[in-house]
């Protein structure tokens, strides 16, 4: 019952990331999808964790010792996946401070250079304020939604082994919201940096900081998503 509710989350987070993203925007519909598909996958775990019953036996034990959120987190990745939320948050809080409107003017989605000679450049699209809200709101649902369902599963009745396999398959449901915005952000704000022809040392060097970013990004989103279709974690003794 579990995998079974996990797998059918899945599958209505593809369907309902679909519809979002078909209502595509100058690529507002993706980042609403990526979130969608992300709260279905933690709705997924939390309806396999209701559906499954209690272990029953004549006779029970519990330690006295209260169960924390943090006893069933996967600490590298947790860490992992807290400084990519920290570096996504500062790249859309740099990009929106140095953003401009584009040629129809939309605010925050170009961004426009002053070069020598009183030459201006500008580059489009660009993670300002038309995408980094979408962006920061979703984070904030998903972050709130999976703290509470880590929570949850926590304080519910059943095994250790359990119990870490669901917060294993939450938090990688979370590091997809976390990871997949990141990687947008920095390919897009160093994909514009790079099509600008004076960007100067600062911006070289902001390109060499992004490109890394997007790399580790890129290698974080196919492990959560690997680890949320098929959550083993290890029991910590």
């Amino acid at each position: 019952m579990d995998r079974c509710a996990r797998w059918t989350g899945l599958l209505v987070g593809l369907l309902a990331a679909r519809m979002v993203s078909s209502n595509d925007g100058l690529g507002v519909g993706m980042l609403y999808a990526i979130p969608v598909f992300g709260l279905c996958a933690v709705a997924g775990v939390l309806v396999g964790d209701a559906l499954t019953a209690p272990p029953r036996g004549t006779v029970r034990t519990a330690g006295l010792t209260p169960r924390r959120m943090r006893d069933y987190v996967p600490p590298r990745m947790t860490a992992l996946l807290l400084a990519e939320a920290a570096a996504l948050v500062v790249v859309l809080t740099v990009a929106a401070a140095v953003a401009s409107p584009d040629d129809m003017g939309r605010a925050g989605r170009s961004l426009t250079i002053t070069c020598p000679g009183d030459r201006t450049t500008s580059s489009s699209p660009w993670p300002g304020l038309f995408y980094s809200l979408p962006i920061l709101a979703a984070l904030a649902v998903s972050t709130a939604a999976c703290a509470w369902s880590l929570a949850r599963i926590a304080r519910r009745p059943g095994n250790e082994q359990t119990r870490h396999n669901r917060s294993l398959a939450t938090v990688a449901a979370w590091g997809l919201l976390v990871s997949t915005p990141l990687l947008g952000a920095t390919s897009t704000a160093s994909g514009a940096l790079m099509d600008t022809d004076c960007d100067g040392m600062v911006g070289r060097l902001a390109t060499w900081v992004l490109w890394p970013t997007a790399l580790v990004a890129l290698i974080t989103v196919p492990w959560c998503l690997f680890t949320l279709l098929a959550p083993k974690a290890g029991v910590r003794r």
